[in-house]
């Protein structure tokens, strides 16, 4: 049977991402339907509001303008994170890293073998351009640059609400998706085992021909209809709770190019800037922090008298489903699993599996029998070397200033696959080869700069007198360009009140 009618159930950022990149691959058949069921009375959780570059791929695939996005969603422009006192103050004083997204391959040369060997005067991500660019608070792009092109490369944060909204408009009048309202609340199946019907609050059945669950941590249809169960990684990864409070802008007060990562004595807060907010979070592992010591934390990071404190409380299960496709259904989004938004992980999961149930979609029902383990093996995969990047954060701090970072230094809760990874880098930096899987969301040039950020010692390598002097040149040419950047890049936050106020003047 062709697969006609197609139900994605939930309207959050994952629903909508999966309805752009259905309708951008199925649009040409004027047979297939794609409809979007929202609950009224089921609220998005819609704390994920950092991404990566992968995002842009997908952006640019939907038609979407990127001053559209950056003007209708609170947008400011992220040039990476920067992870603040994720080691021993003791030992480092005051300390922070970037993980930026330029590669730390300056001119194209591997200058990691020199940084290790030479390297002990200046930070790792000092190689490159980025972090410097980052920490003067310069745009990544100029005001000429083209739409989705800049000097450096960047993501983006921004209003996942609003952001949710535009992908909504997006998907309906681009790619004619359907879009209604029913709070769903079980499923009814056929004798395969598949889905035939979704049943609503109201008794109301909707029969559909395949199902994606973006029904949140409630996981509507894949763990109450189908009985999918979860694998919990809360073994390797301790924290469990969020505390989430936007905070106003100043009116002076800077927009900075990056997320900022803060660690704490038993997790770690999150400061995203918007144009119009800062969205703020504080992670913590409720067996190693109580909530009121939390509340105390949060609110002197803040600057804020406790009273002023009135954060929504996220109970956070980690871990993802032990089968992604299932029958005829899908999870996406936090149905699919979660873990801590700690490198952008959730919408970045949402969109790489979004993408990929849209270019191996199945036209007939008999084709998900062949398509469906592939999909299921590539999605594990990618989530569980996710896993081991976040874990890799936690697992390398020297701090033991609490149980809770003793703990995360225990090898027996890292998986096989990172043990080896580490083990190797011991003797040498990453290299390409070790992450041979083009699903490994993060690669060799992300670990470079959480590794070498946090202190990892790696053998010195035997340089060449070639190696040595280009190394040394790219970073005196690296110096010079920093130096120079101010000239030719604004400041973030000037470069977003100029599309502003031309963006004005084009409506006048």
């Amino acid at each position: 049977m062709k697969i006609k009618r197609i139900a994605i159930v939930g309207a959050g950022t994952s629903g909508w991402l999966a309805a752009n990149h259905l309708g951008a691959e199925l649009s040409a058949d004027s047979d297939v339907e794609i409809t979007v069921i929202e609950s009224k009375d089921v609220p998005t959780i819609g704390v994920g509001e950092g991404t990566v570059p992968y995002i842009m791929n997908g952006l640019k695939r939907f038609g979407i303008s990127e001053v559209e996005l950056l003007t209708s969603c609170d947008a400011t422009f992220k040039q990476g994170i920067k992870f603040v006192n994720w080691l021993d103050s003791a030992k480092h004083g005051e300390n922070h890293y970037y993980h930026s997204f330029d590669e730390p391959y300056p001119s194209g040369f591997n200058i990691t073998p020199y940084w290790n060997t030479h390297g002990a005067d200046r930070p790792f991500d000092d190689i490159g351009l980025q972090a410097r660019i980052s920490e003067l608070g310069l745009s990544p792009k100029k005001k000429s640059s083209a739409e989705y092109e800049g000097e450096l490369a960047y993501a983006y944060h921004f209003n996942a609400a609003k952001f949710a909204k535009l992908l909504a408009k997006n998907a309906q009048q681009r790619f004619n998706v359907k879009h209604t309202f029913a709070t769903i609340e079980g499923v009814k199946k056929s004798e395969d085992g598949n889905i035939s019907h979704l049943i609503a609050a109201d008794g109301t059945e909707l029969p559909f021909d395949f199902y994606i669950d973006c029904s949140g941590f409630s996981a509507v249809l894949i763990e109450q209809g189908l009985g999918i169960a979860f694998e919990s990684k809360a073994k390797e990864l301790l924290v469990d709770t969020a505390l989430v409070q936007p905070m106003p802008l100043k009116e002076n007060e800077d927009i900075n190019p990056y997320t900022t990562a803060t660690a704490h004595k038993a997790g770690w807060i999150w400061d995203i800037p918007l144009t119009t907010r800062r969205g703020t979070g504080f992670v913590y592992s409720s067996k190693y922090m109580s909530e009121s010591e939390a509340l105390t934390l949060y609110a002197e990071y803040l600057g804020i008298n406790e009273s002023e404190l009135s954060p929504k409380k996220l109970p956070m299960e980690v871990g993802y489903r032990k089968e992604f496709w299932c029958k005829n259904c899908v999870p996406l989004g936090l149905a699919q699993g979660f873990l801590e938004p700690l490198e952008a992980t959730s919408i970045l999961l949402s969109d790489f599996s979004a993408e990929l149930l849209a270019k191996n979609f199945p036209r007939d029902t008999a084709d998900i029998e062949t398509i469906s383990p592939y999909f299921n093996k590539v999605v594990t995969y990618a989530w569980e070397r996710t896993v081991d990047f976040i874990k890799l954060h936690y697992s390398l701090s020297d701090r033991t200033d609490s149980d809770f970072w003793i703990d995360n230094q225990d090898e027996k809760f890292l998986s096989a696959e990172l043990k080896d990874r580490l083990n190797k880098f011991k003797l040498r930096s990453p290299q390409q080869s070790d992450f041979f899987s083009k699903f490994d969301l993060f690669n060799e040039k992300n670990f470079l700069y959480v590794l070498y950020g946090m202190k990892f010692k790696t053998q010195p390598s035997i340089l060449s007198s070639v190696e040595k002097e280009r190394s040394e040149s790219i970073l005196l040419s690296n110096d010079r360009l920093v130096k120079q950047a101010g000239t030719h890049l604004l400041k973030h936050k000037d470069w977003l009140i100029g599309l502003k106020t031309a963006m004005e003047k084009t409506k006048r």
